[in-house]
């Protein structure tokens, strides 16, 4: 099993920028497919972006694309997601999971798909 650890949630105001980190407590993070999603409250959680455990594949969701930028240093054991220009529907609890994957280059953007989940950090948008 890995236990996907989160960090680098806050508050930041309209257009800022913060980066996620994704790290493990246990195993490494090397051979796993990765992802990040977010939830706020009374919905669903919602695909982020995804990235294979080689780093040579990944998706966005449509509301990120051109502003988040997933990637990953195995060697760090550690997944990152960069967050530009963010605004204030960004706002959510944001979640890293793991998935052991068939192959190098495979991406999951389901959340049903991992199967290990990070406890989550708060980002915050303000206006």
């Amino acid at each position: 099993q890995v236990h996907p650890v989160e960090s680098g949630g806050g508050l930041v105001q309209a257009g800022g920028s913060l980066r996620l980190s994704c790290g493990a407590s246990v195993r490494t993070l090397g051979n796993y497919a990765m992802g990040w999603f977010r939830q706020t409250p009374g919905k669903e959680r919602e695909f982020v972006a995804a990235i294979s455990w080689s780093g040579g594949n990944m998706a966005y969701a449509d509301s990120v694309k051109g502003r988040f930028t997933i990637s990953r240093d195995n060697a760090k054991n550690t997944v990152y997601l960069q967050m530009n220009s963010l605004k204030p529907e960004d706002t959510a609890v944001y979640y890293c999971a793991a998935k052991d994957p068939p192959d190098s280059l495979s991406i999951y953007v389901t959340a049903r798909s991992y199967d290990y989940w990070g406890q989550g950090t708060q980002v915050t948008v303000s206006s």
